[in-house]
């Protein structure tokens, strides 16, 4: 088969032929019919210092897939050939305090397909079944492959309740932008996303046109919001831009007693004034990582199904695996929503 490999320390990638995966008995063979790029991709291919401390090479790499169950292990109860999957990212051991205590996203034994094992540019993956979630049949396959993204800013926004809340999302990129439209179908009162890049600005307005897109390189944030609120802030604000400003931001919008989730990775430590940032303002902290397993896919799935939102405008180019260089580089300039990769 083909596949899309890490096989050099140094920038770039190459596709070449390979076996098709052998599985085990808990697993799935997946014949890949979409799959999204992500910013661990970037980094991969880029091969930044993240990606240096984390795999091992060589690697197919990717993450971000839908398919078709071609071959089922021994094991498995629950899927047959011809279903129809998304992925889960995080394979959880099952067996460490955190899996067994309802928290297998945080597993104390945690792989992350395309990073520590084999992922999904490729034309087949094996997939464990402890990560495989069942689509509807006929699901467009580019929807399946967002899911694990879309899940990303729905567990950092549903920390608690956003009916009747006052929102920022900072950060405007594909995830920011599942975020607005999510607290919107949840019932947010009024939504901003922030963003220093015009062209996710343009991204945001014309998705999620209910929210106010704002530049904080060119609009005053805090003024617009302490005209929406009284000059109370923000009861929620969820963080993805992983940045310095970003984060200082987050707190400044927010009202006392509020909360934030920060969901972005920053690259570089970052210092916060935490005496008025956090302890004056009581404000509550969330660190947010990955998806509940399950919780927060059948939280997407009820949202998905009653129609509250469209996530497919967020993609804005497609490839074929072979245009996998064009690809990456689009989506490491910052000039692009979400990208599909097709084997």
């Amino acid at each position: 088969m083909k596949a899309l490999l890490k096989t050099e320390p140094q920038q770039g990638a190459t596709l070449m032929d390979v076996p098709i995966p052998e599985i085990g008995p808990d697993d799935l063979l997946v014949k890949v019919q979409a799959a999204a790029i992500c910013g661990t991709d970037n980094h991969i291919y880029d091969w930044t210092p993240w990606a240096q401390e984390r795999l091992t090479l060589p690697m197919i790499f990717g993450h971000e897939y839908c398919g078709e169950v071609v071959q089922v292990g021994a094991n498995v109860r629950g899927f047959v050939e011809g279903d129809m999957v998304a992925a889960e990212t995080h394979i959880p051991c099952l067996q460490c305090h955190q899996c067994r205590t309802g928290r297998q996203h945080t597993c104390e034994q945690m792989k992350i397909i395309g990073v520590h094992v084999d992922g999904a540019f490729s034309e087949y993956a094996r997939l464990p079944v402890a990560c495989a979630w069942k689509l509807a049949p006929g699901t467009n396959p580019d929807l399946g492959a967002i899911l694990e993204p879309i899940g990303v800013a729905a567990n950092g926004l549903f920390k608690d309740r956003i009916d009747g809340a006052s929102l920022a999302v900072i950060g405007c990129g594909p995830i920011g932008i599942f975020c607005a439209q999510l607290a919107l179908a949840a019932g947010a009162r009024r939504v901003f996303v922030t963003d220093v890049s015009e062209y996710r600005l343009e991204m945001a307005r014309r998705i999620v046109p209910e929210a106010t897109a704002l530049n904080p390189a060119r609009d005053d944030v805090r003024a617009a919001v302490d005209e929406a609120t009284s000059g109370r802030g923000l009861d929620v604000v969820i963080e993805l831009s992983g940045s310095g400003p970003g984060t200082a931001q987050a707190f400044d919008l927010l009202a006392k007693g509020g909360r934030v989730s920060l969901v972005g990775l920053p690259s570089q430590p970052i210092t916060l004034e935490m005496t008025s940032a956090i302890i004056y303002r009581e404000a509550v902290v969330y660190g947010s990582t990955g998806r509940l397993m399950w919780d927060t896919w059948y939280r997407v799935e009820g949202l998905l199904k009653e129609g509250k939102f469209d996530p497919l405008p967020v993609i804005t180019h497609r490839f074929p695996m072979e245009e996998y260089a064009q690809a990456l580089e689009l989506t490491m300039s910052g000039n692009a929503g979400k990208v599909i990769l097709y084997p």
